[in-house]
């Protein structure tokens, strides 16, 4: 292992605690990790009554012998649809779990949604909503070197070192809060576009002793998608997404494609096929399989930065699982979906 390789597993090993501004998990399969990316998202189930879910990641597995492993589970429903004219409440919540680097730094935050949703005329939908949560991190001091224990060749956990974490277990409260709005003309094309601004009261997260860059800053999300049912067999789901925090920005641009494989048959079968392109970092091919409303997704981050010279542009692995249904009191039919179906 090189010098400059030693520099670099150093940098991402301590990244996670030594920024004085910290950084939100994120996913690449966005979209399917809705109540992260927006709590106006809770109850915004186009197709569907209720769905739950989860996602894994693991990045960074080719150069770290600890990689970075993040967990993910939500659950959120329609309720109240008859109390509302034209409009509902929706209910979820979200637990996120995230494994960081040698220091085992784990993260645990737990989220409760609330979200309103109102339809404008037959054709669109505004929705608005909120989240509060509790987070938690801590560490494992005695896992971690530190840059002035690097005596030149090797890093030496023995030699004394400068850094003083005044605290390894921090929480805090947060807030969320976001609004989206749908449009859908017909039955075969569905627009929908959101707004967030997630740590909207900016809680203070440090493993030192608390100052300015203890804060988290307030994070911006933007993300647009649509569904086009191009024919019987075929839908296409472009879609992107731009969040920006502190100085750091993301943006992810691509394109789903969902072939029907019941045909005349009985059920529901779909085949999940799509590329995303994470602007000036990575490639994300992903695959999947859809039965009988069980989503099954999975996509590989390959790396397309300078990164790649260090990780032979082996970046992430995600799989994800959703299953969404109907209430069963429709008189035996299923609600009007709002987004095109096979």
């Amino acid at each position: 292992m090189n010098w400059k390789r030693k520099i670099l597993l150093l940098i991402i090993g301590c990244a996670p605690f030594l920024y004085g501004e910290a950084q939100d998990l994120h996913f690449s399969q966005f979209y399917n990790s809705p109540l992260t990316a927006n709590p106006a998202n809770t109850g915004f189930i186009p197709d569907a009554d209720y769905r739950f879910g989860g996602t894994y990641r693991n990045q960074w597995s080719s150069i770290l012998s600890s990689p970075y492993r993040t967990f993910s589970v939500f659950g959120d429903a329609q309720v109240m649809r008859n109390k509302f004219e034209n409009g509902w409440l929706g209910l979820g919540g979200v637990i996120l779990s995230d494994v960081a680097g040698s220091g085992n730094m784990r993260s645990t935050k737990v989220y409760g949604s609330l979200a309103y949703h109102q339809m404008l005329g037959e054709s669109s939908l505004l929705s608005a909503g909120f989240n509060l949560g509790w987070a938690n991190k801590r560490i494992d001091v005695s896992k971690l070197v530190f840059p002035d224990q690097f005596d030149g060749k090797f890093f030496d956990a023995g030699l004394p070192t400068s850094v003083v974490l005044t605290n390894t277990n921090v929480s805090y409260f947060d807030i969320q809060v976001g609004m989206n709005y749908a449009y859908f003309p017909n039955e075969n094309t569905y627009v929908h576009f959101g707004y967030s601004l997630l740590h909207v009261n900016q809680p203070r997260e440090t493993f030192f002793t608390e100052g300015e860059g203890s804060i988290i800053p307030m994070r911006h999300v933007v993300f647009a998608d649509a569904m086009l049912k191009v024919n019987d067999r075929v839908i296409l789901n472009p879609n992107g997404y731009f969040t920006t925090q502190a100085n750091a920005t993301e943006t992810i641009l691509g394109l789903t494609l969902n072939y029907d494989l019941s045909g005349d048959k009985e059920g529901d079968r779909q085949l999940i096929l799509g590329l995303y392109d994470r602007l000036g970092d990575a490639l994300i091919p992903t695959a999947g399989l859809e039965i009988n409303n069980i989503r099954f997704t999975f996509s590989y981050d390959v790396t397309n930065s300078s990164l790649s010279n260090f990780n032979s542009s082996q970046g992430a692995q995600e799989l994800s699982i959703i299953k969404k249904g109907f209430y069963n009191n429709y008189n035996g039919d299923k609600r009007q979906s709002l987004c095109p179906q096979f």
